[in-house]
């Protein structure tokens, strides 16, 4: 219901509600009844039990499973039990992650007022939050936290914060008096306060006209728990690639399996041989490896001043293509300054005026005065425009202490109708008025103004370019107040004394803009990612600060909320494309841009701090929320939190995202580049009817060897200093895109033609099994660890590449060749895995047959890179 539109007598007619006795206990405890607790409803959601074992549901841990059992089933424990150890850590990260959700409503749920002041049978009392119902009394002072949605009766000098609702970083002025639109944005709707905002000033009486999920906090705690966490690209593409390498290594296993026994090797041979090979094509070390790149991200990531709270957040980051950020805090820096001065026609900046401006001194002054800061220093607090003039007028180079003996005897305090507030002060100059207030007001009633040559008389010329000032300060997002100055008799003034004033200047303050936010922005332009600010501000304050950081460029357009109600989606979309600010938004607004740019293929991060962010933060592909200013349910809600609050740290936070999916596309490259060359070795000598190259125990001893550490140290490989002057990738493009797919199969193709050479060469030359097997799984090993380094980079060849830039991979390398070794020339070791000792004529073979397989390789890759320079080239003509 439109309560903002009625009058008060028909809000009160509507809820049976008495403003000077409010309600009977009765009464309230039938509403109780009628209408539930003042709370946010708790739903019943999965136990924990349940949660944690449908992590075990998903397809390729199923096949991982079977793979562990079937590991211990052929005597190799140690692979199993690092099967099951990685599946259980997945398993407690996945159980966290979708347990956040309900202590993401927990958080909103305790934003509700604990304690509120209502009549009751004529008596001010204090309940708990809980039991206040529709058509309660509500008293209200400043430092109060809002119990329920409420609609003014009585306003005095009231100011609200809500930027938790709202994101005007202003507090809003409430007015009781009707408005006549009813379709209103909650930030101009004055005559209403909402459940969860702060009194910052003055008092007020109001009656309740909804409690619990019928708030604007329950709307979005509703919102909140219907829309569905989007799933990250990262997950959607490991989903579809573990389907598909199950498949393949399990038909290709089962065929060699099959085509062994029918040409009449040993049937049970070929069965472990087929079931060994399955285990060793299956690349089990890529979820931990997928972990632990991710991991070192979020470690990265934490120095960079960014906490990451959901590990696929950092490679989702990493593919945004559109940041929805807020203005308040986010942008700037969520704090007033006093920033211009107009004076005679001439606008001069505070920091530009020099010390100690005695011809500014009693403007100053009466900044100073007309203000109601407490504290001191750091510390002082209020209502954040006169702490800006506070500081501003003690900024200019005056000492506190010299307005100190100004001894304030009364005042006429500030409200919505006049606009204005009077203070009356005694000082060693004699009584005087200070004033301070809206342009127009505060004009109207001066009769001189002070300027550089003395006072002088105020004509209507004066008025029209002062007030023309004013209207010139406020287009640039400025707020703007008129300071002014009158001698007194010393008595308390009235209203009407606030007249013959003498007009000493125009005030113009800002929530300024952090410095790095204009850097970080053209750092997310160059990098192709596009950024809208969304807010709740009014249009001119944002379009004014998007300019002056440069989300809105010439060209571009501000959009209303009010404008994208009248619109349906298409429409709505075919305005987003040119539009750079999105202005008086709510919630709803966000969550349905959010959906718009999701559903034309975008990754959508979106930023925030407030209560009214926390659905689409949520809905969004990346929530990135405030660590410092955010509401803790904006923090739940997020997956990633600034701990500085500070825009520019998203760039770094982009630049590792694509850091640690360029290294996903690393070490999936070298998986299944060797697992591809392992499956052709075993393929290729069933084919030509010869010897089994590797028995079941090298073949797991050359996946142990060569799967592990080299493909973790891959998962750690430094970042390509292009990184942040490409594009954002395609969201839609699967882990195979760009050429890797082809990448892969030509590389194994390679590793698995040199290895099963080796074997063939080895045993037409000795007749020796034994001494072929070793050498076949030696050529094959030395392929893999020439591979871990040109698997670095898409787009040079092994010798473009340089290998002490990644010291993890040349010390994972290091380790795996000692293994190797050890299981050649221990005689226990080499009796478990059916190896004889190499003559150092072997050595040479195996190292001329594996690094010609990557010079081969690196010849490829320099083949597609000046296809593609071709390709490019004849487009560009």
């Amino acid at each position: 219901m439109s309560w903002h539109s009625k009058s008060s007598a028909e809000v009160l007619r509507e809820l049976k509600s008495d403003p000077r006795r409010g309600l009977d206990e009765r009464e309230a405890r039938r509403r109780v009844r009628r209408y539930g607790p003042n709370s946010l409803p708790k739903g019943k959601g999965p136990s924990p039990w349940r949660i944690f074992f449908s992590q075990f549901s998903d397809f390729m841990v199923l096949v991982l499973l079977a793979a562990a059992l079937l590991s211990f089933l052929l005597g190799e424990g140690a692979d199993g039990l690092a099967i099951m150890a990685i599946l259980t850590v997945n398993a407690f990260l996945g159980f966290y992650q979708e347990y956040r959700a309900e202590r993401s409503l927990e958080a909103l749920r305790e934003l509700a007022s604990p304690r509120a002041r209502v009549l009751r049978q004529g008596r001010e009392v204090e309940i708990p939050g809980e039991e206040v119902v529709p058509g309660d009394i509500l008293l209200l002072e400043a430092g109060d936290r809002v119990a329920a949605d409420a609609r003014l009766l009585e306003a005095f000098s009231l100011e609200v914060e809500e930027a938790l609702l709202t994101g005007e970083s202003l507090p809003a002025g409430k007015d009781p008096a009707p408005f006549l639109q009813e379709n209103l944005p909650l930030g101009d709707r004055k005559n209403m306060v909402f459940q969860g905002t702060f009194v910052v000033k003055g008092r007020g009486k109001a009656v309740v006209v909804a409690t619990g999920p019928r708030t604007e906090m329950g709307r979005i705690a509703e919102m909140m728990s219907t829309e569905e966490e989007a799933q990250t690209p990262l997950q959607v593409r490991l989903s579809q690639l573990g389907r598909i390498l199950v498949v393949a290594c399990l038909s290709i296993a089962a065929f060699i399996a099959a085509l062994g026994v029918i040409q009449g090797k040993d049937p049970y041979l070929m069965f472990f041989s087929g079931v060994s090979l399955a285990v060793a094509a299956i690349p089990e070390g890529l979820p931990i490896t997928v972990t632990v790149a991710l991991a070192i991200g979020v470690q990265r990531m934490a120095r960079a001043r960014a906490i990451i709270r959901r590990l696929p957040a950092v490679e989702t980051l990493g593919c945004a293509t559109v940041i929805l950020t807020d203005k308040t805090g986010t942008l700037t820096r969520n704090e007033m300054e006093w920033r211009l001065l107009w004076r005679e026609g001439k606008v001069e900046e505070l920091t530009a005026l020099g010390e100690r401006r005695e011809d500014l001194e009693l403007l100053f002054r009466t900044a100073f005065l007309c203000n109601d800061v407490r504290g001191e220093g750091e510390g002082v607090r209020g209502d954040p425009t006169e702490v800006a003039l506070w500081k501003g007028a003690l900024g200019a180079g005056w000492a506190k202490e010299r307005w100190s003996a100004y001894r304030r005897m009364g005042e006429v305090p500030f409200d919505s109708h006049r606009k204005r507030m009077t203070v009356w002060a005694r000082g060693p100059d004699g009584d005087a008025l200070y004033v301070k207030g809206a342009p127009e007001g505060v004009v109207a009633r001066c009769r001189w103004v002070m300027g550089e040559g003395g006072i002088r008389p105020v004509t209507e010329e004066t008025r029209r370019a002062i007030l023309k000032g004013a209207e010139d300060l406020a287009r640039e997002a400025y707020r703007v107040l008129a300071l002014a100055f009158r001698p007194w008799e010393g008595r308390p003034p009235a209203e009407d004394d606030e007249d013959q004033l003498i007009f000493l200047g125009l005030a113009a303050l800002k929530d300024p803009p952090r410095p790095e936010a204009s850097r970080a922005v053209a750092q997310c332009r160059q990098a192709g990612l596009r950024v809208l600010m969304v807010t709740g501000d009014h249009g001119l304050t944002a379009a004014a600060i998007a300019r002056e950081v440069g989300i809105l460029q010439p060209g571009q357009q501000v959009l209303l909320g009010e404008e994208m109600d009248s619109l349906e989606d298409e429409g709505l979309w075919e305005k987003l494309k040119d539009a750079a600010v999105l202005a008086r938004v709510s919630p709803l607004h966000k969550l349905r841009v959010a959906r718009l740019f999701q559903a034309k293929g975008h990754v959508v991060a979106m930023t925030g701090d407030g209560v009214n962010d926390a659905p689409a933060l949520k809905l969004s592909d990346i929530g990135i929320a405030m660590g410092k200013t955010g509401s803790d349910v904006a923090k739940e809600a997020a997956d990633v939190l600034l701990t500085d609050d500070n825009f520019a740290t998203i760039v770094g936070a982009i630049r590792e995202g694509r850091v640690v999916y360029d290294n996903i596309r690393k070490f999936v490259r070298y998986l299944l580049s060797s697992n591809t060359g392992e499956i052709l070795v075993m393929l290729g000598a069933v084919l030509l009817n010869a010897p089994l190259p590797l028995l079941p125990v090298q073949m797991l001893l050359v996946n142990l060897v060569t799967d592990g550490l080299p493909a973790l140290a891959l998962g750690v490989d430094p970042a390509d200093p292009g990184i942040m002057r490409r594009p954002p990738r395609d969201p839609k493009e699967g882990i195979f895109a760009r050429g890797l797919g082809r990448l892969i199969l030509v590389r194994g193709f390679i590793i698995g033609c040199v290895s099963l050479y080796a074997f063939l060469l080895t045993l037409t030359l000795t007749h020796h099994v034994q001494l072929a097997r070793t050498l076949a799984m030696v050529t094959l090993c030395l392929s893999q660890f020439f591979h871990a380094l040109d698997a670095r980079s898409e787009i040079k060849g092994i010798w473009g590449i340089r290998p002490w830039e990644n010291r993890h991979l040349l010390l994972a390398l290091a380790v795996s060749f000692s293994v190797l070794w050890a299981t050649i020339y221990l005689p226990p070791l080499a009796s478990i895995f059916g190896s004889v000792p190499l003559l150092p004529e072997h050595w040479m073979l195996a190292l001329t047959l594996s690094g010609g397989g990557a010079l081969l390789a690196s010849l490829y890759t320099l083949v597609r890179v000046a296809r593609w320079k071709v390709a490019a080239w004849a487009r560009g003509r």
